[in-house]
């Protein structure tokens, strides 16, 4: 009996099993593979053998060939896109993590409209990121709402009169990666604080702890599964930076066609765009971006054993 039943649920499960063996087991393996050959065709699926040089290239140990085009898009993951995609994800994550939990911590306080408030907060979440791009780009215009309520006169983002500064155009990217990562972050705290017991907070009360003591002492920890969660996803995330930057500054950088503030799957798209002539390099770039977040991630959980509480 025990044998049938178990027939039956990989029968069931079957259908999920296809559609993930082939939409993204086979696809990283392939990925893996085209990463290794040299002179990739993507048409003909021909090459002239296996390479460590697509490796070489993109890192700055290997010369780019001459005979194909896309020099300057491949030096710039090294100079550009690496460097960025980290710096976009160490200061975007911090921020929006803490920033998170303390309104999330607010507005499980408060009684009145508590649903309200968590529809509002949780609205730009279910937005698309490009039209948010679009309207950050509205609001930190030359003329825009920015510059008008602080009477500043700063060229936030690139225009058809000019470029910004990388410090100015990575402010706004940021806030805008912020304010939109944080309604998600916030859910799920809410739903990990509803299920702290009270009797922690009742005893705590009792032996008059002061309020900053009883976060972190039973707040933080208690909630550390969820941070634990928010943190690895939010850091994968990070790492795959694309939309919002093509959506705000509808380019690559602070001025047209420059590389400013390229992002690693930026690159990545880049290189595919080509026709497919420097595919291997777009592979390669993303196996190194596989190994970066499978880096952090088995860091995060390395850490989690002592730090999280479950």
């Amino acid at each position: 009996m025990e044998n049938k039943n178990n027939y039956k649920g990989w029968l069931y499960l079957l259908p999920a099993i296809i559609l993930i063996v082939v939409f993204t087991i086979y696809p990283i393996i392939n990925t893996f593979y085209i990463s290794f050959l040299k002179d990739y065709n993507y048409a003909t699926g021909a090459s002239t053998g296996f390479t460590l040089d697509n490796y070489g290239v993109i890192l700055g140990f290997t010369e780019f060939p001459s005979n194909i085009t896309g020099k300057g898009q491949v030096e710039a993951f090294l100079r550009y896109a690496l460097p960025n995609t980290m710096l976009i994800t160490f200061i975007t994550v911090p921020i929006s993590i803490i920033f998170s939990l303390i309104v999330a911590v607010a507005l499980n306080s408060i009684k009145a409209l508590q649903k309200f408030f968590q529809t509002v907060f949780f609205t730009p979440y279910v937005t698309n990121i490009i039209a948010i791009g679009m309207v950050f780009g509205v609001l930190f215009s030359q003329n825009g709402l920015i510059n008008d309520i602080f009477n500043l006169d700063i060229s936030w983002l690139p225009s058809a009169g000019g470029e910004t500064t990388y410090f100015h155009a990575m402010v706004v990217l940021c806030i805008e990666l912020i304010w939109y990562e944080m309604p998600f972050k916030i859910l799920v705290f809410i739903g990990g604080l509803q299920n702290i017991d009270k009797q922690y907070y009742e005893a705590a009360r009792v032996d008059s702890t002061p309020t900053i003591k009883k976060f972190w002492k039973i707040t933080v920890p208690l909630l550390s599964p969820q941070i634990l969660y928010i943190s690895i996803t939010s850091f994968i995330d990070g790492f795959k930076e694309y939309q919002a930057i093509a959506g705000l500054f509808n380019a690559r950088g602070t001025s047209p066609l420059s590389y400013n503030l390229y992002t690693v799957v930026y690159f990545i798209y880049d290189q595919i765009q080509t026709g497919g002539r420097n595919i291997n390099y777009a592979c390669a770039a993303a196996i190194v971006l596989f190994l970066i977040i499978l880096l952090f991630t088995f860091l995060q959980y390395l850490v989690s054993k002592k730090r999280v509480v479950y």
